[in-house]
C-alpha cells in the first residue's frame, strides 16, 4: 500500500468548525441550504454548489461545477483555507458518544486502486462518476477525502497515539455532536513520517468502506492524465478496522404488491420465525406493531448470500412484494441505522409506506471477506457513522 504526504489546503484554526461540512453526497440540495445558511465559510458552498445559483440549477451542470471552483477560490482568497508549507500527515479522530476511531490522513495511489491492493465491495454508477470527475477537474482538487480501513497494526496505532499526545490543530464540536480532533503527525521525511510510509508499504490490502465513486474518479482522473505527479493521488482517511462500527441500511416499502395482509403474513412466516430471535434476526414494522423475524442461514451459503440484506432481498422484497432490482425499483426507499427506529414506524404510520424493516448491522469482517472474494455487497448494506468532514483537508492536483 503507497501512501504519500501531501501539502493540504485547510482551514486556519479559528475557522476549521465553520467551514467543516458533511459530505456532498449524505445532503440533499434543500438540506444543504439549511446547513450552510448564514455560514459563507460552510464548505457546502463547495461541495454543493447549486446552493447559491437559481432553484432548479442542476448539481451536475457546468454551471455548478464553476460556481463549485468559485467558492474554493473564495476561501483560498479570503484566507479561510491555507496552504501548510510543507507536505505533511495527520491524525483525525471523530468522537460520537462512546465511540472513538481515530484515522490517517494521507493521499493515497490510484494505481493501489487500479490494482486490486486497495479493495472494493460496491458497484458504482457511470453517472456518479461522472460527476466526482467533472469535480475534480474543474476544482483542480480532490475536495472530499475517501474513507479507508485496513487490518490493525500496531506500529501504526503507536506513531499515531504519539502524535495525538500533543496540541491539536482542531478541536471542535459540531451541531450534530460529534467531536472532531486534528493532530499534525509528522512533515514529510521526518522519522514519523517515513517510518509510516515503510510500514504502510508492507500492508498487503486495504479497503474502500465508504467513498467507492471518489476513488473509481480519482483513478480515472488520474489514468487520462498518465498517472503524472499529485494527479496520480487522492485524499483519504484510513482507519484500523477494530475501530470502525457499521449501522444498518434500513428497508421501507410502499406496498404489499396487491397481496392481502393474510397472504403477505403467510408468506412471511413462510421464511422466517415470527416473534423468535434466533441465529440471524431483523424487526419488521407492520400495521402498528414491530415483529421480531429470525433465521438461519442457509447450508452452503457464500458471504453475499449469508448477509442479512441478502436472505430479505432474495426470500421477501423480490419474490413477495416484488422488488426485483432494489437500485432502481421506486416502491422500496432506505434509511440509514443512524436514524432512530421511531423513524420508520413515523413513515409507515403516516401511510407512505406499508412495512418497514430494522436490520442489524454488517460486520466490518463480513465486508472485508467478501471484498476479498472479489464479490459485491448488495446496494445500501453499509452505513458507516460517523461521517468524515469534509473542508478540513483539500489536496490539490
Amino acid at each position: 500500500m503507497n501512501i504519500r504526504a501531501f501539502a493540504a489546503l485547510r482551514p486556519n484554526e479559528k475557522d476549521a468548525a465553520l467551514v467543516a461540512a458533511v459530505p456532498y453526497d449524505v445532503v440533499d440540495t434543500a438540506e444543504a441550504k439549511v446547513l450552510a445558511a448564514g455560514n459563507p465559510k460552510s464548505f457546502l458552498h463547495v461541495s454543493r454548489p447549486e446552493i447559491d445559483l437559481p432553484d432548479g440549477t442542476d448539481c451536475s451542470s457546468p454551471e455548478a461545477y464553476s460556481q463549485a471552483r468559485r467558492a474554493l477560490d473564495s476561501l483560498v482568497s479570503g484566507g479561510t483555507l491555507v496552504r501548510d508549507e510543507r507536505p505533511g500527515f495527520y491524525a483525525y479522530r471523530q468522537t460520537m458518544g462512546t465511540h472513538v476511531q481515530t484515522g490517517i490522513v494521507a493521499t493515497f495511489d490510484t494505481k493501489d486502486y487500479l490494482s486490486g491492493t486497495l479493495k472494493q465491495h460496491e458497484k458504482t454508477r457511470k453517472d456518479k462518476e461522472d460527476d466526482r470527475t467533472r469535480h475534480i477537474e474543474t476544482l483542480g482538487a480532490h475536495t472530499g477525502p475517501a474513507f479507508l480501513t485496513y487490518r490493525d497494526d500496531a506500529a501504526i496505532d503507536a506513531i499515531v497515539a504519539d502524535a495525538c499526545r500533543r496540541e491539536p490543530l482542531y478541536d471542535f464540536t459540531a451541531p450534530d455532536g460529534i467531536r472532531h480532533s486534528v493532530w499534525k503527525i509528522a512533515s514529510a521525511s521526518e522519522c514519523a513520517a517515513d517510518e509510516l510510509v515503510e510500514l504502510f508499504a508492507r500492508i498487503p490490502v486495504a479497503y474502500i468502506a465508504d467513498g467507492h465513486h471518489r476513488s473509481a474518479a480519482a483513478a480515472r482522473y488520474a489514468a487520462e492524465r498518465n498517472f503524472e505527479g499529485e494527479s496520480r493521488y487522492f485524499l483519504a482517511v484510513i482507519f484500523p478496522a477494530s475501530q470502525l462500527k457499521i449501522l444498518p441500511y434500513n428497508r421501507l416499502v410502499a406496498d404489499l404488491n396487491g397481496l392481502s395482509d393474510y397472504e403477505f403474513m403467510s408468506a412471511v412466516s413462510s421464511s422466517f420465525k415470527i416473534g423468535e430471535r434466533g441465529e440471524r434476526n431483523c424487526r419488521m414494522y407492520f400495521r402498528g406493531k414491530w415483529l421480531d423475524l429470525s433465521w438461519s442461514i442457509p447450508p452452503g451459503s457464500d458471504a453475499v448470500s449469508a448477509l442479512d440484506v441478502s436472505y430479505l432481498q432474495e426470500r421477501l422484497l423480490a419474490p413477495v412484494l416484488g422488488i426485483a432490482d432494489p437500485r432502481t425499483d421506486r416502491r422500496i426507499s432506505f434509511m440509514g441505522g443512524i436514524r432512530p427506529d421511531s423513524e420508520l414506524k413515523a413513515n409507515v404510520d403516516s401511510g407512505k409506506f406499508a412495512v418497514a424493516f430494522s436490520m442489524e448491522g454488517v460486520t466490518v469482517g463480513e465486508m472485508m471477506a467478501i471484498a476479498d472474494a472479489g464479490a459485491i455487497m448488495p446496494p445500501k448494506s453499509t452505513w458507516f457513522e460517523p461521517k468524515l468532514r469534509s473542508g478540513l483537508f483539500v489536496h490539490t492536483v
